[in-house]
C-alpha cells in the first residue's frame, strides 16, 4: 500500500471519528469525504461527483417519492386502522409488527412507521394498553422487512451498486428475500415474545385524550394581581399543589437558575416544567398567561374551532438544529407552539430559543383546516389520529397500483429499478397523487447527499488499495479459521459500526473490505456483500442506530436501556441466522 492507501485511511478514519461522535450532521461529514478525496487527488473529479449520478442514489430519491405518494393518498391508513379492534397487546403487537414489516419491504421503512405511529398510540389510549409494549417492536419490524427487497432499504441499493462497481452482477429485486424472510420470522416470534417480558409498561396517555402526554416546558408570565406576587416558588409550592416545577425565572435580561427563594414580581417569566392539564390548571387559578411572545389569548385557547395537537420532528427534519424563533413556526404554518417535550432532557431555555433536535415532541394550537398541512409535512409526524380527514380512495387505488407496477417491471427485467421508480414517480404527478412541488419536499436530501458524497470513498478504499490491505489485517486474525469464520466477523464488525454510525456509512467502508477479503481467499465476494447489507440494515441495541429507533425513543418513554435489552439477544440471533444460511442461498 503506497502513499494513496495510507491518506485514503486517514480519511476513512477522520469519516468514522465524525460519523460516531456526531458533531456534524452526516450529510456534512459525507460532503468533507468528497472534498477531501478530490482535494487530496485520491479520486478523479468525474469519480468524485459519480454518487450524484449513481444508480443506487436516484433509485433511493425515486422511493422515496414513491413511499409518499402511498401516505399522502391514504394508501396505508386503512391497513393500520383496522388493528383497532384488537385488544389482547401480544396479539396486536404480531399484527401491527407483521403489517409493518410486509409494508416495509416495499415503502421507505421510516415513513410506514410514520403512518402506524399515530394509530397505535390511539389504539393503545383507547385500549388502555401501553404503548411502550408495541413500538419498539414496530421499529424493529420496520427494519426486518426493510432487508426482504432490493428497494427496502437505501443500504441495500448502496451496497448493491458498490457490488456492480466492483464488478459483481449485483442483485435482482427479490434476491434477498429467503433470508430476510428467515429472519423476519424469527424476529416476529422473538419480539412478541420479549417484548411482554423486557419492555417498560409505561402508560402515555395520548394527548387527544386528556392532554397529558409526557412533560412540558413552557413560559408563563406573571400578571398584574397575581398571588404569586411578592411569594417566593418555595412559599407558593408549586411543586406540592400543582406538580409543577420551575426551572428558571426569566426577568428581563436577567436568567435566575433554580428560583426557588426569589421573591416573584409582576411580568416575571416562569419557565416551568409539567403536564400540560397542570401549566394550564396553574394559569388560570395563579393569574399568569402564556408568555406573550407566543401572541395567543385565552378566547383563541378555548375555541372549538382549534385544535390542541401534538407533532414529533422527524429524522431527517429541516427543523432539526433549528430554534422556533428561526424558523418562525408561528407565521409559516399557521400554528402556535404552547411548550416542548424532550426525553431524558429538562429544557432551561426560552422556547423560541431552544434548539430542535429529532424526537422532540411539540404541543401545539392550531385551526382544523391546517392539521391536513401539518400531516403533509415531512419534516414532522402528527401524533394525534382522531382529526385526520378522510383519503381520497381513488387516488389511494392509483398509487398502489403505480407501485405494484413498478415492482412488477423490476421483478420481470421489463425495466431497470431505477427507470421503472422514475417513471413511476411522473405517474404520481400526472394522476394527481402528488403534486409537483411535493415531490421534490418528499425527498430526504441528507440520505441523497451521505449516498452522493459517501460512494466516492468507496472507490479510493479499492482503488488506492487501502481495502486489500485493511482485509490482509483481518486475514491475519481470522485466515486461519476459514471462510465462516472470515463472514461471521464481516458481519459482527458491520453490525457494531450500525449501531453507533449511519447504516449507510458503515456499509460504505465495510462493503469494499469485505470484497478484498473475499478475493484473498479465493472466496466468492457475494456472500460477504450480503452480509454486510443485511448487518447494516437491522440495528436494535441502541436508540441512535437506525432512524426508526430514534422516532420511537421519544414517543414511548423508553431509556437507552430497553433497547439495550431487548435487541443486543435479538442482534446475536440475526448474527447466527445470517452465518448459517448466508453460504446456503450464497455459496462461499
Amino acid at each position: 500500500m503506497g502513499i494513496e492507501g495510507l491518506l485514503t485511511l486517514l480519511v476513512l478514519a477522520g469519516a468514522v471519528i465524525l460519523f460516531i461522535t456526531e458533531r456534524l450532521p452526516v450529510d456534512v461529514v459525507a460532503m468533507i469525504v468528497l472534498a477531501s478525496l478530490l482535494i487530496l487527488g485520491l479520486v478523479s473529479p468525474a469519480q468524485a461527483l459519480s454518487g450524484f449520478s449513481s444508480e443506487a442514489t436516484i433509485t433511493v430519491a425515486a422511493m422515496f417519492v414513491l413511499s409518499t405518494g402511498l401516505t399522502r393518498t391514504g394508501a396505508l391508513r386503512a391497513v393500520g386502522a383496522a388493528f383497532a379492534r384488537i385488544r389482547q397487546t401480544w396479539l396486536f403487537t404480531l399484527a401491527v409488527m407483521t403489517s409493518l414489516g410486509a409494508m416495509s419491504a416495499f415503502v421507505n421503512n421510516t415513513a410506514a412507521l410514520a403512518v402506524f405511529l399515530p394509530i397505535v398510540l390511539g389504539v393503545a389510549a383507547a385500549n388502555r394498553f401501553s404503548a411502550s409494549k408495541v413500538l419498539i417492536p414496530m421499529s424493529y419490524a420496520a427494519q426486518m422487512g426493510g432487508v426482504c427487497t432490493l428497494i427496502g432499504t437505501s443500504t441495500n441499493l448502496l451496497v448493491n451498486s458498490l457490488a456492480k462497481d466492483a464488478g459483481l452482477p449485483g442483485f435482482t429485486l427479490f434476491e434477498f428475500a429467503p433470508l430476510g424472510l428467515i429472519t423476519m420470522a424469527v424476529g416476529l416470534v422473538y419480539t412478541t415474545i420479549a417484548s411482554q417480558l423486557l419492555l417498560p409498561d409505561r402508560r402515555t396517555p395520548q394527548l387527544t385524550e386528556n392532554y397529558e402526554l409526557g412533560k412540558y416546558i413552557a413560559e408563563l408570565r406573571v400578571m398584574p394581581g397575581s398571588p404569586l406576587i411578592g411569594k417566593s416558588v418555595a412559599d407558593a409550592k408549586l411543586g406540592e399543589r400543582h406538580s409543577v416545577f420551575v426551572l428558571e425565572l426569566l426577568r428581563g435580561e436577567e436568567k435566575i437558575w433554580s428560583p426557588r427563594a426569589q421573591k416573584l414580581q409582576e411580568g416575571d417569566i416562569l419557565l416551568a416544567r409539567g403536564d400540560w392539564s397542570r401549566l394550564s390548571s396553574l394559569k388560570d387559578s395563579a393569574r399568569l398567561e402564556l408568555e406573550p411572545e407566543f401572541k395567543l389569548r385565552d378566547e383563541q385557547f378555548r375555541d372549538d374551532n382549534q385544535v390542541l395537537t401534538e407533532v414529533m420532528v422527524a429524522p431527517g427534519s429541516r427543523f432539526i438544529g433549528q430554534t422556533l424563533r428561526t424558523l418562525e413556526f408561528n407565521w409559516h404554518y399557521n400554528a402556535t407552539v404552547l411548550a416542548i417535550h424532550r426525553r431524558g432532557e429538562v429544557l432551561r431555555e426560552k422556547l423560541r430559543d431552544v434548539e430542535l433536535t429529532v424526537g422532540d415532541i411539540l404541543l401545539m394550537i392550531t385551526s382544523p383546516s391546517e392539521m391536513q398541512h401539518l400531516r403533509a409535512n415531512p419534516n414532522v409526524v402528527v401524533l394525534t389520529e382522531r382529526e385526520e380527514g378522510p383519503a381520497s380512495s381513488r387516488r389511494a387505488w392509483i398509487a398502489l397500483a403505480i407501485m405494484a407496477a413498478v415492482v412488477a417491471a423490476a421483478t420481470l427485467e421489463w425495466l431497470p429499478i431505477v427507470a421503472s421508480s422514475i417513471l413511476g414517480c411522473i405517474a404520481l404527478v400526472v394522476f394527481r397523487c402528488l403534486e409537483s412541488k411535493e415531490l421534490y419536499e418528499s425527498i430526504d436530501w441528507r440520505v441523497i447527499m451521505l449516498l452522493a458524497g459517501v460512494l466516492p470513498l468507496g472507490i479510493a478504499l479499492q482503488s488506492s488499495g487501502a481495502a486489500a490491505f485493511l482485509a490482509d489485517r483481518t486475514l491475519d486474525v481470522v485466515g486461519g479459521w476459514g471462510p465462516i469464520a472470515l463472514l461471521a466477523v464481516i458481519y459482527l464488525l458491520t453490525a457494531v459500526l450500525t449501531e453507533f454510525m449511519s447504516n449507510n456509512a458503515s456499509a460504505v467502508l465495510l462493503t469494499p473490505v469485505a470484497i478484498a477479503a473475499a478475493h484473498s481467499i479465493d472466496a466468492s465476494p457475494t456472500p460477504f456483500v450480503v452480509a454486510v447489507a443485511f448487518a447494516a440494515s437491522t440495528a436494535f441495541a441502541t436508540p441512535v442506530g437506525y432512524q426508526t429507533n430514534t422516532m420511537v425513543y421519544s414517543a414511548g418513554g423508553y431509556r437507552f436501556i430497553d433497547f439495550v435489552k431487548i435487541g443486543v439477544p435479538l442482534n446475536l440471533l440475526f448474527w447466527i441466522i445470517a452465518v448459517v444460511f448466508i453460504p446456503v442461498f450464497w455459496p462461499l
